[in-house]
């Protein structure tokens, strides 16, 4: 099984799940990571209030980041098969890149979120969606039977 391991991909499945644990982390540890991690000053408040908004966003997202995680495993060879594989790593590798380079329009959205949030965020997602990229490249021919 080693020689199928796709290893980028393994990689990405790391990044993604460290990701979560950051998010989650900020549940933990509260609103000074909200504020390092730049998430903005209203998130911070919020989360220090004991309103609900910081807990479920961060929650949604963390899960969001574990499942991807977990397709990236799969899409390495690392566990079972699972359904949609490939169209799944596709959807995820684009979202990685989109939010890695186009996060100026975005940001108009979310207008509590410091330029440092990001331009780190987005940097991190690039990368993340690269290595994605490159992985799902070269696993291109052994996930093509997933169509079957």
């Amino acid at each position: 099984m080693a020689s199928s391991t796709n290893k980028l991909l393994m990689v990405g499945a790391v990044l993604s799940g460290l990701a979560a644990l950051v998010h989650l982390a900020c549940l933990v540890l509260g609103a000074p990571l909200f504020r390092l991690l730049g998430a903005g000053e209203q998130m911070a408040q919020l989360h220090l209030a004991g309103h609900w908004y910081p807990t479920i966003v961060t929650l949604v997202i963390a899960s969001v980041l574990a499942g991807w995680s977990v397709y990236a495993l799969s899409g390495a060879g690392v566990i079972r098969r699972l359904p949609l594989r490939r169209t799944a790593l596709c959807a995820i590798t684009a979202i990685y890149l989109v939010r890695g380079v186009a996060f100026v329009p975005v940001m108009a959205y979310f207008p509590g979120n410091s330029r440092t949030f990001w331009a780190v965020s987005s940097s991190i997602c690039l990368v993340i969606g690269l290595v994605h990229l490159v992985g799902l490249r070269q696993s291109w021919a052994r996930l093509s039977g997933d169509a079957a």
